[in-house]
C-alpha cells in the first residue's frame, strides 16, 4: 500500500505470539487508528489481563477474583517470605486481536451486593480501563461469579466461647 493514509479496518498485518498492534495518536486527541505509517505499539496480552484485573478489583462489592483453587494456591504464595504479594492477573483471562479484547473473569463477591448491579459495573470499568489505556475495542466482557463471601461474625463468637474441655 503506496498511499499516506492508514489501511482501512481488518488489512492490517497480525503479531506473531498473542498481541495487539495499536499505533501511536501522535498527539492528535481521540485517535483510534491501530496503525499509523508513523509506527506500531505492539501490546502483550498479559498488559490487557493486568489492565482488567485492576479495574475489576476497583469495584465495590468485588472481594477476590479467580477460582478456589487458584485463591488457595494465591494465598500460599503470599506467605512465602519475598514473593511478591496477590496476584493482579489472577482470575482474569484475555484474548486479543488486531484491534479487539474480550475478557473473562472469575469474581468472588460480597454477600448482599445485588449481582446484575455489580457486574453491569464491573463491564462498565473493565470496558473504559481498557479501551483507554490500550485503543482496543473490548467485544465482551464475560464474568462468571464463582464463589460469595460471607463475613463471619461466628469467628468472634468461637473465640469467647470457652472450651469444652479443659
Amino acid at each position: 500500500m503506496t498511499s499516506s493514509s492508514p489501511p482501512p479496518s481488518g488489512s492490517s498485518p497480525g503479531t506473531a505470539g498473542g498481541g495487539a498492534v495499536v499505533a501511536s495518536t501522535d498527539g492528535s486527541a481521540g485517535g483510534s487508528a491501530l496503525l499509523t505509517e508513523r509506527g506500531r505499539t505492539s501490546i502483550a496480552d498479559s498488559v490487557v489481563t493486568k489492565i482488567a484485573g485492576i479495574a475489576t478489583r476497583q469495584i465495590d462489592g468485588v472481594h477476590d477474583l479467580g477460582t478456589g483453587g487458584t485463591r488457595a494456591f494465591g494465598a500460599i504464595r503470599q506467605r512465602i517470605p519475598g514473593s511478591t504479594g496477590r496476584s493482579i492477573t489472577q482470575g482474569v483471562s484475555v484474548e486479543v486481536g488486531q484491534q479487539q479484547a474480550a475478557i473473562d473473569l472469575d469474581v468472588v463477591i460480597d454477600y448482599g451486593v445485588p449481582l446484575v448491579d455489580l457486574a453491569a459495573g464491573i463491564r462498565r470499568n473493565v470496558i473504559g480501563a481498557v479501551e483507554r489505556m490500550t485503543g482496543l475495542q473490548v467485544t465482551e466482557v464475560n464474568i462468571a461469579v464463582d464463589d460469595i463471601y460471607i463475613d463471619s461474625e461466628d469467628d468472634s463468637n468461637q473465640q469467647q466461647t470457652p472450651p469444652r474441655v479443659q
